[in-house]
C-alpha cells in the first residue's frame, strides 16, 4: 500500500492550505487515516485522524482551525488548514491502517513520504 501526499507549500500567517493523501495498492479496506507532523527537533505528533465511520480526533493545538475529511471510494484523506501560524511549520505525514489482499487477509500500516508546510511572512 502506498500513500501519496500533496498540497504543502509556503503560506503567510493567517492563510490556508489543503493537504491531500491518496492511498493505492491492493487495499481491501481502510480503518482509519490521519495526518501527523514533525517539526525540526520535535517528535512526530498527531494532527488529526478520521475513522471508518467518520469519527474524528484532533491534536489540541489545531482544534477549531484544521478539518479532516475523507473520500472513502477514492481512499483519499484531506486536511483543510485555516488560520495557519508559524508554529504549524512542519513536515506533514499521511498515515493509514487497514487490510489488504483480495480477501483482506493482511493488515497494513502505511506512511506517506511527507509534505512540507512552511508558515512565514
Amino acid at each position: 500500500v502506498q500513500l501519496q501526499a500533496s498540497g504543502g507549500g509556503l503560506v503567510q500567517p493567517g492563510g490556508s492550505l489543503r493537504l491531500s493523501c491518496a492511498a493505492s495498492g491492493s487495499i481491501f479496506s481502510i480503518n482509519d487515516m490521519g495526518w501527523y507532523r514533525q517539526a525540526p527537533g520535535n517528535q512526530r505528533e498527531l494532527v488529526a485522524s478520521i475513522g471508518r465511520t467518520d469519527g474524528t480526533s484532533y491534536g489540541e493545538s489545531v482544534k477549531g482551525r484544521f478539518t479532516i475529511s475523507r473520500d472513502g471510494p477514492k481512499n483519499t484523506v484531506y486536511l483543510q488548514m485555516n488560520s495557519l501560524q508559524p508554529e504549524d511549520t512542519a513536515v506533514y505525514y499521511c498515515h493509514a491502517r487497514g487490510r489488504r489482499g483480495v480477501l483482506g487477509q493482511y493488515e497494513f500500516d502505511a506512511w506517506g513520504q511527507g509534505t512540507l508546510v512552511t508558515v512565514s511572512s
